[in-house]
This record gives C-alpha cells, sequence and structure tokens, in this order.
C-alpha cells in the first residue's frame, strides 16, 4: 500500500509540475504579447504618444504591461515585462524579463493597473539595467517623461535622467515617477522563455538569440523605432 501511495504521489507530484510549467509558459507568452500592444498603443496615442525622438534616442526601453497598485494607506506597487536594447550594429537585442517592485506612504485606497515604459537614456542607464537589481530614484535617476509626438522633448529632465517613465491608466496617458520602485532581472521568466538559466547581461548584451515566442516583442521595436549604425 505504501508504496502505491507513493507511486501515485510520485505521478501527482509530476502532473503537478508539468501544469505548473505549461501555466508559467502561458503566463510569459500573455506578458510578451501584452507587452507588444502597450508600446504600439503608447507610441501611437494620439498627440500624448511618446515622442519619437525619444524613443530613437534611448539605448534600451523597458516595458511594463499592468503593473499593479494597490494598498490602504501602506500601498505598493509591482510589475513584470521586458526590456532590450540597442545592439551595437543597429538593432535590437533579444528581450529580457524584468520586475518592477516598489512601496508607498499616504492616504491612498483602493487598486489600479497602470502600463508603464522606461525609457533607458544614456550608457550610465544601461549599466543599471545590467545589474542584478537597483532603484530607480537611488541608483539610477529617473523623471517623469515629456509626452507629445509634437512636443520639443529636450527638457532638462529629458537631458539629464538616466531614465524616462511613461505611463498609462485607464486611458489617461502622462508621464508618471517611480522614484524608489526597484527594478530586476526575472530569472524565472527568462528560464521559462529561454529554456535554460540565463543572466539579463548575457541577453541584453545581443549575443543571445531572439526566441520565437518573443519575435513579436522585437518586431514592435524595430517598427516602432528601426536599426540605426
Amino acid at each position: 500500500m505504501n508504496k502505491r501511495f507513493t507511486i501515485i504521489l510520485a505521478m501527482a507530484s509530476a502532473l503537478t509540475m508539468t501544469a505548473f510549467a505549461a501555466d508559467q509558459e502561458a503566463k510569459v507568452n500573455d506578458r510578451l504579447e501584452a507587452s507588444v500592444d502597450t508600446l504600439k498603443e503608447m507610441m501611437h496615442a494620439a498627440d500624448k504618444g511618446i515622442p519619437q525622438d525619444l524613443l530613437d534616442k534611448a539605448r534600451c526601453v523597458v516595458v511594463i504591461p499592468g503593473m499593479k497598485k494597490a494598498g490602504f494607506i501602506l500601498g505598493a506597487k509591482y510589475g513584470s515585462g521586458f526590456a532590450a536594447c540597442r545592439k551595437s550594429g543597429g538593432g535590437w537585442t533579444a528581450p529580457a524579463a524584468m520586475r518592477v517592485e516598489g512601496g508607498s506612504v499616504g492616504f491612498q485606497i483602493g487598486a489600479s493597473e497602470t502600463d508603464v515604459i522606461l525609457l533607458v537614456m544614456n550608457e550610465s542607464g544601461m549599466r543599471h539595467l545590467l545589474e542584478d537589481k537597483f532603484t530607480l530614484g537611488g541608483n539610477a535617476s529617473v523623471a517623469a517623461g515629456p509626452v507629445g509626438r509634437t512636443a520639443q522633448a529636450e527638457t532638462d529632465a529629458a537631458m539629464h535622467a538616466e531614465m524616462l517613465a511613461y505611463s498609462r491608466a485607464r486611458g489617461l496617458f502622462a508621464g508618471i515617477s517611480l522614484e524608489g520602485a526597484t527594478l530586476r532581472g526575472d530569472q524565472d521568466a527568462d528560464r521559462e522563455l529561454y529554456g535554460h538559466d540565463i543572466h539579463n547581461r548575457e541577453i541584453l548584451s545581443g549575443s543571445v538569440t531572439t526566441p520565437a515566442a518573443a519575435a513579436a516583442f522585437e518586431h514592435a521595436l524595430n517598427r516602432e523605432s528601426p536599426a540605426r549604425q
């Protein structure tokens, strides 16, 4: 009886692990699709889109679709998405999975979801992105990005911040402050996407081939900001 129970338990465990792996893969694929939609919609949000010249100057892009924020007095925000950087020879790297986490204090109640895009504007900001973990507004300077496709984007914020942050919630498009939030690689999602353990530093260096599941994300970036030499 004990042996039969052990076999049943092992089979149940195997089935559970298989189901969990399938669920994780579906979540990664869904997140990639949502990231593609977020990039397209926030770049083409009528007169409130991300300025094209800023995207064209960005060294890297981080897309976090549906970042969640909830709380009562003490709040928290978290989300997951993908980053990609420009290759030295033109084009974009394969996507690296990212997680953003942070807290906030103040009078607040309720919950919301917000799409977020971070533009990494210089070499210093890119170095932070390659770290295991860094704090926005602490390790890396971040500012609310100017909006409007015809607006002059060369503001003080755009000139000096390492990263520019944009958000969209319930149709409202504007710059956003993410100071205090932490950004780190999502190793579980990377493992699911690439089939083995891999560090974001390796992915964003440009030496990793984009997997088929992430091809649409790379294509979306190339459409919005074509390869440059």
